[in-house]
């Protein structure tokens, strides 16, 4: 049982372990990354394995509440299909102790392909994963709460306070009010949500990446690639949807069939039953159902009126605006 002395043992481990985060930490850096990020145009990805991992989706969700638009991306996923959801004007942000995340270390080259600055945040600087980012933010650390110096406890109440810290900064540089924040919280925002409509933010018209169930991989890899939405909407001759076509659906099937794969047609590797919306459906509704309450995100929704696709909403395009910038202090 614990007793009160043993608790006061390992509050004060406790704080021994966070001491040099707090005595260490490279602020000439930490502006870097403030840096970094506030200037970055696009989404900041952040990625984290296991305990890391879910440290890595708090920090997202509150870079989004205080006005940076944020995604979390599990690399697993998108070593398997989700590298479509990367720009180049994008920021990839991982976490991890160790620095030798296999599973980020896969992501670091296919992230930098498609032009994306990367930054590692890990408590280990000789690390194959510092070694590998644009730019590494050394997140000091003593021991770990564990006894064994195993399970990751002081480790990630580090890596939350780093995330703490950053969100804050990039607040305080955008100038983000009570107003601001208050619009993206039940009350203001709830208002926003209500009169915001898949219609408002969809693209349409010749912005849809659009393919025929009978056209060959091959010949539809450019509309894939130039239209920068991961997927492609299988149409009839009206419009009519028959399946969509993404990103992970080539990878797996030249995974599979090699280059023989280029000669098959959509229809043989398509999704016939993919998730859709309707136009007049609020925005709160659709960002619901691409994050699938967890269990399966989607990046895309393909847009139906009358069963005909009128549009396409992308995940990427409804994050938090960025807010007017001032220059950073």
């Amino acid at each position: 049982m614990l007793t009160h002395k043993m608790f006061k043992e390992l509050l004060d481990k406790q704080k021994r372990g966070l001491e040099p985060f707090f005595s260490s930490l490279n602020l000439d850096v930490f502006a870097q990354v403030v840096e970094k990020i506030y200037n970055c145009s696009g989404i900041i990805v952040v990625s984290g394995v296991g305990k890391s991992g879910h440290i890595a989706e708090k920090i997202s969700a509150t870079l989004v509440s205080t006005g940076t638009r944020s995604s979390y991306l599990c690399p697993s996923h998108a070593l398997h299909g989700d590298l479509g959801f990367f720009r180049p004007n994008d920021l990839l942000l991982l976490l991890s102790k160790s620095g030798e995340s296999q599973e980020l270390i896969d992501l670091l080259p296919h992230a930098k392909k498609k032009g994306v600055f990367t930054i590692g945040a890990v408590s280990q600087v000789q690390s194959r994963l510092a070694k590998e980012v644009d730019l590494v933010m050394d997140l000091p650390l003593g021991q770990e709460l564990c006894p064994f110096d195993l399970a990751p406890t002081t480790s990630t109440t580090i890596q939350l306070l780093f995330g703490d810290c950053l969100a804050i900064s990039l607040m305080k540089c955008r100038q983000f009010t009570m107003d601001d924040f208050a619009m993206n919280h039940p009350g203001g925002w709830l208002g926003r949500k209500i009169s915001m409509k898949v219609s408002d933010c969809m693209l349409k018209g010749t912005q849809l990446p659009k393919a025929r169930a009978s056209d060959r991989i091959m010949d539809v890899l450019h509309e894939l690639s130039s239209k920068q939405c991961g997927a492609l909407l299988v149409c009839d001759e009206e419009s009519r949807l028959q399946g969509i076509f993404t990103d992970g659906d080539l990878r797996r099937a030249i995974e599979a069939k090699g280059s023989d794969a280029l000669e098959m047609e959509i229809k043989t590797l398509m999704t016939k039953s993919p998730i859709t919306i309707a136009p007049e459906v609020l925005l709160m509704e659709a960002i619901e159902k691409m994050e699938g309450n967890g269990v399966r995100r989607v990046h895309v929704l393909p847009v139906l009126q009358e069963g005909k696709v009128i549009g396409l909403l992308r995940l990427h395009d409804v994050s938090l605006p960025v807010y007017t910038r001032s220059t950073p202090k």
